[in-house]
């Protein structure tokens, strides 16, 4: 009986002859078959998925070399484009739609040798924090479905939750890869941004989105962000540092000096089971020889207003090409009607609430009355968040933090507090402000039976300490 743990094990065994990829996929499908009630595939690339572990079984059978990912079956969130298939960023409004081209993180990853098996559910243009924004129904929590998976990346944290697939992609706005990993019990990674080529990425807000990675091993995300991050000529803001071998420096003994934000720890919106958790496990790391300490951070309750202005109006200009025109989904109306109704109508019907309530307010702190008092006010706090990160930096190897306020909730329970559910992005927006790398490891559980987790953030491009300390800190607990 197939049974998967780690990459590196998975293709020992395939080397060995005790499994194969085709068996591997035939394992994933029937998994998948069996937890549809999940909602967490929107698409399934059976046949497709099958000859390609067919064709990967032959090449090796034949003595060729195994690339890095050879026969790994990974997941993608709908909103990263693979030639000929259909990418819809679980909108109606491009329902149908077929990706001309792929992502570069997708040509990274086939080259390597993966099996791409689908593409997950996620909340629409990855608005959201619970994946119930999706055209196509919520998702649902693996451990217990009547709770929410987390957000955008929702479909994805559960195809690797309840062994779906072996690695999943996501994308990560405000902690959509983080906050998902953590309702879910997995590791979700957030590389620093530019790390990985936005090239494919259906856009939500440009200057924060970044692909990240879920997987169930430390191990596993830095060997797959070894092989997609890097430089591309098709995205001008991708960043060109070489790409370090994340995977074979996971190994360090040393005692990192770790700060945490007093406020976030004292936050009244932290579940207090939580933060206890969290302070014990902070003294558990000062007794092993860790320098951590608290530093005031005086700006937490100006992160999410700056994240929510900044993010809405570079949403207001991105999904401004939906119109029905060019592509996707067209309003029926009468040859009298007019272009501006259409626009109107197709944008009404095609867009879900959520959606349409992004694209308003980011429209609206785009407009000449309120720009100055909003939009550039939050450039500033934005500025602001970086400067502080720097003198943080130059003092510390990392932050830690919650990655959310409380374990995964009930679908449906908070969807009549916009508010409400955009405070849960609380904890993880800030790595997207300033652009840090991000991941979210699952160390802790609570009374009521759900996983949480801790959220480790370095410096820009610091990738081997964030994912060194992070094995260092699942290996010891």
């Amino acid at each position: 009986m197939f049974s998967f743990s780690t990459i590196k094990d998975y293709q020992a065994q395939l080397s060995e002859g005790t499994t194969s990829c085709v068996e591997a996929v035939q394992y994933y499908l029937q998994a998948i078959a069996a937890h549809q009630y999940l909602n967490a595939y929107l698409e399934v690339f059976e046949e497709e998925a099958l000859q390609r572990a067919e064709a990967l079984d032959s090449l090796r059978k034949g003595g060729a070399s195994m690339g890095k990912l050879h026969g790994v079956v990974v997941a993608l969130k709908d909103v990263i484009c693979y030639k000929g298939h259909q990418v819809s960023a679980a909108s109606k409004i491009l329902e149908g739609f077929t990706s001309i081209y792929n992502a570069t993180a997708v040509e990274k990853l086939l080259a390597e040798g993966a099996i791409l098996i689908g593409r997950n559910n996620c909340d629409e243009f990855a608005m959201g924090s619970t994946n119930e924004n999706s055209a196509f129904g919520a998702v649902k929590n693996g451990i217990d479905p009547s709770k929410v998976p987390g957000g955008s990346s929702g479909g994805s944290a559960v195809a690797v939750q309840a062994g779906l697939c072996m690695i999943s992609l996501g994308s990560d706005t405000g902690g959509s890869v983080r906050q998902p990993a953590d309702f879910c019990g997995i590791v979700g990674l957030k590389p620093t941004y530019g790390r990985i080529s936005r090239y494919g990425l259906i856009a939500y807000a440009s200057s924060f989105d970044q692909i990240g990675i879920f997987s169930q091993t430390v191990d596993d995300a830095a060997l797959v962000l070894e092989v997609i991050a890097g430089a591309d000529d098709f995205d001008s803001t991708v960043a060109r540092q070489p790409v370090e071998m994340y995977s074979s420096q996971l190994d360090t003994s040393k005692k990192y000096k770790i700060a945490y934000f007093r406020q976030a720890l004292e936050h009244p919106g932290l579940d207090t089971e939580m933060a206890a958790s969290i302070q014990s496990y902070i003294k558990e790391l000062q007794s092993k020889g860790y320098t951590v300490e608290a530093v005031d951070f005086d700006l937490l309750n100006y992160i999410v207003p700056a994240y929510y202005v900044l993010t809405t109006a570079e949403a207001s200009s991105n999904l401004s090409r939906y119109d029905g025109i060019k592509y996707g989904y067209r309003a029926a109306l009468s040859k009298e009607d007019d272009l501006t109704e259409l626009y109107k109508q197709t944008r009404s019907e095609g867009f879900g609430k959520e959606v349409q309530r992004r694209i308003l307010l980011g429209t609206f702190v785009l407009s000449a009355g309120y720009y100055d008092a909003y939009f550039t006010k939050a450039q500033q706090v934005r500025r602001k968040l970086v400067d502080t990160t720097h003198k943080i930096f130059s003092n510390y190897d990392a932050i830690i933090a919650p990655t959310v306020p409380s374990t995964a909730f009930k679908l449906g329970e908070k969807n009549n507090d916009p508010v409400e559910m955009f405070l849960a992005d609380i904890y993880t927006v800030y790595a997207n402000l300033v652009g840090i790398p991000g991941i979210s490891v699952p160390l802790f559980k609570h009374s009521n039976g759900m996983p949480f987790g801790l959220q480790i953030m370095t410096s820009h491009f610091d990738e081997v300490s964030l994912l060194a300390l992070s094995r260092q800190l699942m290996a010891n607990h």
